[in-house]
């Protein structure tokens, strides 16, 4: 029997809660806003490539500027133990978005770019971009499990991430035909402050003191869970799937080298690429209701070994196009996947503090996948790359009974029917 029309409405748009409406838009301003972070990316490659670097070098740089993504959770932590101004969110979001936007500012204002002030500021502004995702996805995995929407509010902010992503591959192409790095530093810094502006009317939070009885507590969690044995094999997992040699730097050099694309038409290809996860984000919120969550990681490996294979097919404008069209999708379902294996398999009461240490494998494997694409698009070739990559991403599959993916889910709907009875 088809469901009734409510039940369809409610599977579409679950949410119903004014809270639950209120962290979403919040969640989707603020992904939105990292995601311009990457605006002056396709400049900065361009511009170093220019002055001789190598595709690995110029990873190697992305990778240093991005050290404030590795240790995330030291954030959650401190805000959750440390109340800054009396508000143990509200105050440091307020905080980091202001400093990302400073760091954003100055750069943009500079008239010349060496290249450690320009890692050094970048960094500062990752700095604060990624302390204040520790505190969305602190927000979004404790109300996510609580309403039962954790595969919603991923969708949410991925969605807006991918959309911030479109006008950065359109932006970002004509930006970096000009090597306009300052104006693309400039427009870059604007999205912090409408975090700032969010974070003041949408984050309600009552007044706190520091409480020691209640840090024992919480460090009595933590090292309770850090004998957790889901939480270790799942950072293993993520951390050899994101290491899978990638291409980053490496298929902008390509595009440019041996396929002689201009740095506009490859922003445009970034855009139809960011359009299409997009599409994939919203498929996959309802996919996430409806699929277990083993089946959904099974089938997402075997669409990322497809992906990856379609690279050996990249040899023109036209395939371009095809291809980040229709993988573009595919790879935004393939990460909401992991992404809801990690939010689900992190321990109760720690959930904030564990799913920034979950993240920082992921930004780790990621980046240190995109180093070493570099290096072996340097000493091997394009096709090599997409080949090596091929077999890393096949290997994850027999891995997957190691993960106990049932049991994972089991625990987490217990935690939700716990938090629920307490509520």
């Amino acid at each position: 029997m088809a469901p009734p029309r409510q039940e369809r409405r409610r599977r579409l748009f679950p949410f119903h809660a004014p809270e639950a409406r209120r962290l979403a838009a919040l969640f989707g301003v603020v992904y939105f806003a990292q995601g311009m972070w990457s605006l002056p990316n396709q400049t900065i490659t361009i511009s170093f490539k220019d002055l001789g670097f190598s595709a690995g070098q110029v990873a190697t740089f992305f990778t240093l500027t991005t050290w404030p993504w590795w240790i995330k959770p030291a954030y959650g932590l401190l805000s959750d133990f440390v109340p800054l101004f009396g508000r143990r969110r509200k105050s440091y979001f307020l905080c980091v978005s202001a400093a990302a936007a400073a760091a954003g500012m100055t750069l943009g204002l500079s008239r010349s770019h060496p290249y450690w002030w320009l890692g050094m500021l970048a960094a500062a502004m990752g700095l604060g971009l990624a302390f204040s995702d520790v505190l969305t996805d602190a927000l979004m995995v404790e109300t996510g499990r609580a309403h039962g929407l954790i595969g919603a509010f991923q969708a949410i902010q991925w969605s807006a991430i991918y959309t911030a992503a479109v006008l950065v591959g359109v932006l970002g192409g004509r930006l970096a035909e000009t090597r306009s790095l300052g104006l693309a530093f400039l427009i870059a810094a604007c999205f912090p402050l409408l975090s700032f502006t969010m974070a003041s009317l949408f984050i309600h939070e009552k007044r706190a003191r520091p409480d020691a009885a209640a840090f024992r507590e919480t460090w009595s969690a933590v090292r309770a869970a850090l004998g957790d044995r889901p939480i270790w094999v799942v950072a293993g997992f993520i951390l050899f799937w994101t290491f899978s040699p990638s291409f980053g730097p490496a298929l902008l050099f390509y595009q440019t080298d041996t396929l002689g694309f201009s740095q506009r038409f490859i922003g445009v290809l970034s855009s139809l690429g960011s359009a299409s996860a997009v599409v994939g984000a919203l498929i996959y919120a309802p996919l996430s209701r409806r699929l277990p969550l083993r089946r959904l990681i099974t089938l997402s490996i075997g669409a990322g070994l497809a992906g990856t294979l379609a690279y050996l097919f990249y040899r023109d404008a036209t395939s371009a196009i095809a291809i980040e069209l229709v993988f573009g999708a595919v790879g935004m379902v393939v990460q909401l996947a992991f992404l809801e294996l990690a939010a689900k398999a992190c321990p109760r009461r720690v959930e904030g503090t564990f799913f920034a240490l979950l993240m920082s494998v992921y930004n780790l494997g990621a980046q240190g996948s995109q180093v070493v694409g570099g290096y072996l698009y340097d000493w091997l070739g394009f096709t090599p790359l997409v080949l090596i990559g091929a077999v890393m991403t096949a290997l994850a599959w027999p891995l997957i009974p190691v993960i106990r993916i049932e049991a994972i889910e089991e625990t987490s709907l217990a935690g939700r029917v716990q938090t629920e009875a307490a509520r």
